[in-house]
């Protein structure tokens, strides 16, 4: 588990601009299974998170359409609600980070990380505004 000190400030990357920090798995299942449409970022230290995932969601919101409620876990430290996310996010694998959008409960788009690394904030805003035109 990665320590406090190094990962809060990479959640506030994201609580700060509204994601609501998911910490336990009766709190990811309230969310998921809510009415309307719900982004559940699977947030980490890595560097692709730190280049692209968390500036790319982030850049995403700022589209005609949006989720509902964005909401965050964190890998390696959230581990419950991490463990609990992915289970919602069936049949793919675990990995991070990641984004998934649901919709009444149920996945509707997926962002794995190999979708993630190599890509630039852009290029995975665009991708996730199409989600938010398709589906909230």
């Amino acid at each position: 588990m990665y320590p406090e000190q190094l990962v809060m400030p990479m959640k506030e990357e994201l609580t700060n601009v509204g994601f609501e920090d998911l910490r336990n798995a009766e709190q990811v299942d309230a969310a998921i299974n809510s009415k309307g449409t719900v982004l559940v970022v699977v947030n980490s230290v890595c560097g692709c998170a730190a280049g692209a995932a968390r500036p790319g969601v982030k850049l995403s919101l700022d589209a005609n359409k949006r989720p509902d409620r964005i909401t965050t876990v964190f890998a390696g430290f959230d581990t419950e609600a991490t463990a609990q996310a992915r289970k919602h996010f069936f049949p793919y694998p675990p990995s991070s980070p990641c984004v998934g959008l649901f919709k009444d409960g149920e996945l509707v788009h997926f962002v794995e990380r190999h979708h993630i690394e190599g890509r630039s904030k852009d290029l995975i805003a665009e991708n996730l505004k199409a989600a938010y035109e398709a589906f909230c």
